[in-house]
């Protein structure tokens, strides 16, 4: 409880004003000669995030004072205190002891100092002897490193702080997991210069102090082409440009194509030279480099146009040029004037045209009209803009075999000349040139009926189409065609047939097409996720069951990384979708820390599968499973000593996240070591629901149709029968007990999957491990019983491993325990599933190991893994970390 002032109404202002004065002015020595403490804040140094406690206790006569806590001098208002108060008498005004506590939640730089209680006693003010809480750990960052893109060869700058205490911190920096030499005399560095890379690098800091070493996360400095220079014009025709340009360099990835973009410049109104999109869509083409040229077709001529250039690297694009300005030269037509007519009138002839129909490349400027008889030379007239002209003719029968041919022209010269036209004598009616003549005839003209019969045949064509939309509409889905009037046991089989992209419709359409019920849909709103807002990357592993990829999802604010899961068993019915579905519904809700949160479900469709397969959404743990922990602790090339305390606390882990599994009437189904995922805290998440079931009715849960399973994880009567109760869980959370015991082993070594079910029933089970305590292994058998009534249920299994894990002694902690963050670059590699597992994983790499690290020995990959032991027990052998003999390990 603080101390308040009089404007929180809760002690008078004089008094507020009396109890500043006597904290300030009180005599020291009077204070600790009649003071009423009898015990004093103790001492408290610890790393950040300690939760610690202060207490202080006095003894006073009469009613209990309020005891308010100080720190470095000042009032603590807002202080998490509690006060206890003990009458030693039955009279109020006999002695009290008076105990206050303050809770420190998590420690900060801020929470140090010296901290005292204030009393006041008799218009007196009293102050207990100080008591020091001081912050003391690992190094702690202030700022790391980000990731970017840079241009090949071009200089650029990270930065990294940190801060203890205890103080000085050193900074190191790393690329590519080696060390950088500082230069000399230049202490550490903050801000890191770095002059130019050639290829994609990884780059991070480590802080020193004299408490250990801190990593941080590890940034990926992608490496992208430099912007191409001198783009300019090689040559241009009226409707072609040739373009030209000068690579930028791309370090050590070559060069696989490179972009063009050109855009209408709308009279030199449109884009400025630093505009970085054009305001419409551009012209874009691809040109394979070398040579570094492209020829732009199809262009309209005499029209200013805008060009820019990006070159690609396996990497990705480089940055766009400026726009150049160019612009197609003027042409000339290319056709020659239309409907072209000679009359001839006594001593004069009437020529008359029309304007050509075909594009005329430019402006036109006018026409030009030569006539030539059999006996007299040809006539070169420009007409102009005029589309007639009256010649005057020399003569009577020279010129009666007079020819006349028109040509438009343009800046850029004549177009095509006309064919000739003879001069004909005029009739009435006959000549359109003639003034006050009646018009002649159309050059042209279609029958009425003709006109008819095109309006019927369209009309028919567009009918026959929208038919054909129709039908085709009614059997689409996002993913394909689906719904084919087949019926099988009684149920609608899907007949699926993928289309080569996704649609573009919603969720609620695809399961509307998909014909999920409505009361289903409703539960499925926080649960499916548009399949276009998840963008898929790199695989991390894949096996007989399915593929696990790395992804992110485009939330509303955000972008989250996540663990994408693809399922290979099939979904053929409604029912079995809608149960996949209703138990998603179930899965978003769990809320257990030994339990994988479920993000969300989508769709995607596949060639193999008669139905849309679901994939799972589940989020990235960078600490991989936990069956790969284990191979890599026994493998590597710097072995670790896991514990017993340790592997009993995994087993403890998963037994309660699947005690919680059991209570939601969920069966696993694949429990194993690889389905279970280990989290920041080294705490291990139950993990990979691909084949779970929810119990709907009764207490077991039988497979419909034939799939591949995991033999050496399933129980016998599930091999037998193919029934899944939550007792068959059990079993596998047995034989998973074996693989932690066995730091990754294999189980069944030597057999056969398909001599596994006569194995178990000559009665056969693992044998016990080496330097596996015999309860544990008790409790292993346990879980094997033949009747599965008579296997222990998982509160059992928790509760007795909790129990174990409490018998055992502590750990042999070393001197100094460093944490490894182990990031994307770093760690152990990526498992087959950062968020639920596939399969069994394959033979690990030696050469990725994790071991236990002193200040002064630093792993070149900067991973990290709380390691309590660097030494095995007196109590345990000194090899039983070592690697397996040959033939030792089975492939699942």
């Amino acid at each position: 409880m603080a101390w308040r002032c009089p404007r929180m109404g809760r002690v008078p202002l004089a008094w507020c004003l009396a109890l500043c004065g006597w904290v300030c002015m009180a005599p020291r020595g009077t204070q600790a000669e009649e003071s009423p403490f009898v015990g004093n804040p103790g001492n408290i140094t610890g790393a950040r995030g300690l939760t610690g406690t202060l207490r202080c206790q006095l003894q006073v006569q009469g009613e209990p004072p309020e005891v308010h806590w100080l720190r470095d001098g000042q009032i603590l208002e807002l202080a998490d205190s509690t006060q206890t108060q003990v009458p030693l008498g039955e009279d109020e005004q006999d002695d009290w002891i008076v105990v206050s506590q303050l809770r420190i939640a998590s420690l900060q730089l801020s929470d140090a100092g010296q901290y005292q209680c204030l009393v006041f006693l008799g218009h007196r003010n009293f102050v207990s002897q100080p008591g020091y809480v001081g912050l003391e750990g690992l190094p702690y960052f202030l700022e790391e490193p980000e990731d970017r893109t840079v241009a090949a060869n071009t200089p650029f700058n990270l930065s990294c702080q940190a801060q203890g205490p205890p103080e000085p911190v050193d900074l190191l920096w790393l690329q590519d997991a080696v060390p950088l030499a500082t230069a000399p005399g230049h202490g550490p560095q903050r801000n890191l210069h770095v002059p130019g890379l050639n290829k994609t690098s990884s780059f991070s800091c480590e802080a020193h102090n004299a408490k250990g070493v801190t990593t941080s996360r590890t940034a990926t400095i992608k490496v992208l082409p430099q912007q191409p220079r001198n783009l300019h014009l090689v040559s241009r025709q009226p409707t072609e440009l040739e373009v030209a340009w000068t690579p930028g360099l791309s370090g050590i990835y070559p060069l696989t194509h490179c972009t063009l973009q050109a855009v209408l410049s709308d009279d030199g109104v449109g884009i400025q030279a630093g505009e970085p999109d054009p305001p419409e869509e551009p012209l874009t083409l691809q040109a394979s480099v070398p040579p570094h040229q492209l020829r732009l077709g199809s262009l309209h001529p005499h029209t200013p146009y805008h060009i820019r250039v990006a070159c690609t690297s396996s990497q990705g694009p480089s940055s766009w040029t400026h726009w150049l300005p160019v612009a197609t030269p003027e042409g000339v037509p290319l056709g020659p004037p239309e409907n072209i007519s000679a009359t001839r009138n006594g001593s004069q002839a009437f020529v008359h045209w029309q304007e050509p129909r075909a594009p005329l490349q430019g402006t036109l400027l006018g026409y030009r009209l030569a006539y030539q008889g059999q006996d007299t030379p040809e006539v070169l007239m420009d007409i102009g803009l005029r589309q007639e002209v009256t010649l005057e003719l020399q003569g009577d029968g020279s010129v009666s075999n007079l020819t006349v041919c028109v040509a438009a022209y343009t800046a850029a010269g004549d177009g095509p000349w006309s064919l000739p036209v003879p001069l004909e004598a005029w009739r009435p009616g006959k000549s359109k040139a003639m003034p006050n003549l009646e018009p002649s005839a159309p050059a042209f003209s279609w029958p009425w009926w003709y006109v008819l019969l095109g309006a019927v045949v369209a009309a028919a064509c567009v009918l026959i189409l929208a038919l054909f939309l129709v039908h085709r509409r009614k059997k689409e889905t996002r993913y394909g065609e689906v719904f084919e009037p087949t019926v099988e046991r009684g149920e609608l089989v899907v007949r699926y047939r993928v289309r080569k992209s996704y649609s573009r419709r919603t969720t609620e359409a695809t399961l509307n097409s998909l014909g999920i019920s409505e009361e289903l849909k409703e539960k499925l709103r926080d649960v499916m996720v548009d399949r276009h807002k998840v963008a898929l990357g790199k695989t991390l592993g894949e096996g007989e069951f399915g593929a696990v990829m790395e992804g992110q999802l485009n939330q509303d604010d955000s972008i989250l990384k996540v663990a994408v899961k693809t399922m290979k068993i099939a979904i053929c019915t409604r029912s079995e979708l809608e149960d996949f579905l209703s138990e998603a519904v179930c899965m978003k809700e769990f809320d257990h820390p030994n339990v994988m949160r479920l993000i969300g479900v989508c769709f995607q469709g596949s060639e193999r599968e008669s139905f849309p397969a679901p994939v799972v959404i589940l989020p990235f743990m960078k600490h991989g499973d936990l069956h790969s922990f284990l191979l890599y602790s026994r493998l590597g090339d710097q072995p670790v000593y896991l514990p017993t305390q340790m592997l009993v606390k995994f087993m403890a882990d998963i037994a309660s996240g699947m005690e919680y599994l059991s209570t939601k009437r969920f069966i696993h189904r694949d429990l194993a070591a690889r389905n279970c995922m280990l989290n920041e805290n080294m705490s291990v998440c139950v993990a990979d629901f691909g084949l779970s079931k929810k119990i709907y009715n009764g207490d077991y849960y039988r497979q419909g149709r034939i799939a591949k399973m995991p033999v050496k994880w399933i129980a016998i009567e599930s091999l037998a029968d193919r029934v899944y109760t939550s007792k068959s869980d059990v079993w596998s959370f047995g034989v998973t007990m074996w693989e932690i015991a066995t730091r990754g082993q294999t189980p069944y070594p030597g057999v056969e999957n398909s001599e596994i079910y006569d194995y178990l029933r000559q009665g056969n089970r693992l044998k016990q491990p080496a330097d596996c305590l015999d309860g544990l292994y008790a409790l292993m058998s346990r879980c094997w019983e033949l009747n599965p009534q008579d296997r222990p249920s998982f509160t059992e299994l928790r509760e007795d491993l909790e129990n174990t894990l409490k018998a055992l002694p502590p750990a042999q902690e070393p001197d100094e325990i460093l944490y490894v963050n182990m990031d994307e670059g770093g760690g152990y590699p990526e498992p087959p599933g950062a968020a639920g597992g596939a399969d069994p994983p394959t033979q690990p790499d030696p050469k990725d190991s994790c071991s236990c690290l002193t200040s002064a020995e630093v792993h070149p990959a900067g991973r990290y893994v709380l390691c309590p032991s660097t030494t095995p027990s007196p109590a345990q052998p000194a090899d039983r970390g070592s690697p397996a003999a040959p033939g030792q390990e089975d492939g699942a």
